[in-house]
């Protein structure tokens, strides 16, 4: 992976299950958003090249979720929404629309479609355009990006994460 983050408590060294319940504590209980930001980047990795159909790839989707759901800060969900992209998580496009549209943070609303984007969602381009008549530029902006990116990569095969990291 070509990124690296500092992990000062060894987390990436913890087995899965336990590296996982880990990143939930912090995610769910410290009021440290840049600790938080961490966990969702350490508790992303583990769902990196691993069956769609594993067990711990499942958990960490469902986490990103609950981050998107409920984290208070924009930066945290903005992280969480980038992970489900590039660890292609599919099934939560559903909840990357809704962000996109709902969410009260434009970042986390940006990112959200990014991701979209990043994941080559063609099935909901008709839910981005929906995104060009947000009150906020940056939304509008990006809505835009993704959908020019959409007519550019239509026919250039699927997404792979691997590519991106």
């Amino acid at each position: 992976m070509a990124i690296q983050l500092f992990d000062e408590n060894n987390i990436r060294e913890m087995p899965s299950e336990e590296r996982f319940n880990f990143c939930e504590n912090i995610l769910k209980n410290d009021d440290d958003e840049s600790r938080r930001w961490d966990a969702v980047w350490l508790v992303g990795e583990l769902a990196e090249n691993i069956n769609e159909n594993h067990r711990i790839r499942q958990k960490v989707a469902d986490l990103m979720e609950w981050v998107l759901r409920n984290d208070s800060n924009g930066v945290v969900k903005h992280e969480a929404s980038f992970q489900i992209a590039a660890r292609n998580l599919r099934e939560k496009i559903p909840l990357l629309v809704e962000i996109s549209l709902n969410d009260k943070s434009v970042l986390s609303k940006h990112e959200a479609i990014e991701s979209l984007g990043l994941m080559r969602a063609f099935e909901v381009e008709e839910d981005i355009k929906l995104a060009l008549k947000d009150p906020s530029s940056d939304v509008r902006e990006t809505a835009e990006f993704i959908l020019k990116r959409f007519k550019r990569l239509r026919n250039s095969g699927e997404y792979t994460p691997s590519e991106i990291l």
